[in-house]
């Protein structure tokens, strides 16, 4: 461990957030407050207000760099705009911190191959805030899939729509690197998807800006499909679905798993909920999965109700790697996987065929 930030008996853990745009107010800085163990000391945000409103006794700062070399911070938060996730980190490994990155991890692969190779050279710890592993959809369909309900699967269809049919000034719907929806609701698809079924054989995949939103406009829309022999891995995201259907449609040998609705954690967290609050995470039973399986002569069919999400277990997980030498949560080799798929997906659109998996 680099010298500094060894935690071997540490009771608790300084973060220094860096950004307190949406990521950084509603998800880093609530879940991080909800571990114990973890502590906010420092705030880099032009929000000064916002902040201390929120934390009242954390310090703001102006300069990510004021952070970073902070005596006062062991691990880094980098909850910026998807062009500055790489710089950051750089900066923050070289000052001796641990450094949690915003999903996606970086925007090419040469990017984060570097923050991977900084990180092990100086033993610190580097993960990527891939959260919606812990939504409570997902944690009843891996479970669903492990405990092998469905049989192998063949057929595997996640879908993250939104009606917004207006394009907002924000950089994420700019035509500029790293945005788009590919990058930001793709990078959890994919994410999943990696977990479920490792690296697939071949990317094919359809993009484009469905919006009327000008020459500015970065894609909101996009059609990946992910194969992986028989098996097809279909993920897709976009803009203008007034009436989503269903979130997960997963067929397997022996069972279908069908599921509507999102995970409740995020829009508890806008409105100001917290983990531990009676209820978090937990899904009205009207969202509940249909299941259907065959087991022997029997055919089961009926609701499977839903795991409580829980996001706080990432921020947990961090602490007991950093203070106890236990493993990530979500390792930098794999948000890099993630990266590696969006840019096959850009590839392939652009090229108009299928790119194969090196």
């Amino acid at each position: 461990m680099a010298a500094g930030v060894a935690m071997e008996a540490a009771r608790e853990v300084r973060v220094g957030l860096i950004g307190y745009g949406f990521s950084g107010a509603t998800f880093q800085a609530p879940l991080i407050a909800s571990v114990p163990g973890l502590r906010l000391t420092r705030v880099c945000s032009s929000q000064g207000e916002r902040v201390l409103r929120d934390f009242p006794d954390v310090q703001v700062v102006a300069d990510p760099g004021a952070l970073v070399d902070s005596s006062e911070v062991d691990l880094v938060v980098v909850a910026t705009a998807n062009a500055s996730h790489a710089p950051l980190a750089r900066q923050a490994l070289l000052a001796g911190k641990h450094v949690v990155v915003e999903k996606p991890f970086t925007i090419t692969l040469d990017e984060g191959a570097e923050l991977i190779a900084l990180a092990e050279q100086r033993q610190l710890h580097l993960s990527v805030f891939h959260n919606r592993r812990w939504d409570s959809d997902f944690l009843t369909l891996r479970q669903t899939i492990e405990a092998g309900l469905l049989g192998p699967i063949h057929l595997y269809e996640a879908h993250f729509d939104r009606y917004r049919p207006n394009v907002r000034g924000r950089w994420r719907e700019q035509d500029l690197p790293g945005s788009g929806i590919l990058y930001d609701l793709g990078a959890h698809l994919i994410d999943q998807a990696l977990v479920l079924f490792g690296n697939p054989d071949c990317v094919n995949c359809d993009m484009g800006v469905q919006r009327d939103a000008g020459s500015d406009a970065a894609d909101d829309y996009f059609h990946l499909t992910m194969r992986y022999g028989a098996r097809r891995v279909i993920l897709h995201a976009s803009s203008l679905v007034l009436q989503a259907g269903p979130r997960f449609t997963v067929h397997g040998d022996t069972g279908s798993f069908i599921k509507h609705g999102m995970d409740p954690q995020e829009a508890a967290l806008m409105r100001g909920e917290r983990p531990g609050a009676p209820g978090w995470g937990v899904e009205a039973e009207s969202l509940h999965a249909h299941i259907s399986f065959v087991k022997g002569a029997l055919t089961v069919s009926g609701k499977a109700q839903s795991l409580p999400g829980c996001y706080q277990e990432y921020y947990q997980r961090v602490f007991d790697a950093i203070a106890h030498g236990k493993s990530l949560p979500v390792t930098a080799r794999e948000g890099l996987a993630v990266i590696k798929i969006i840019r096959m997906a850009m590839q392939s659109h652009a090229q108009q065929r299928s790119v194969t998996f090196e």
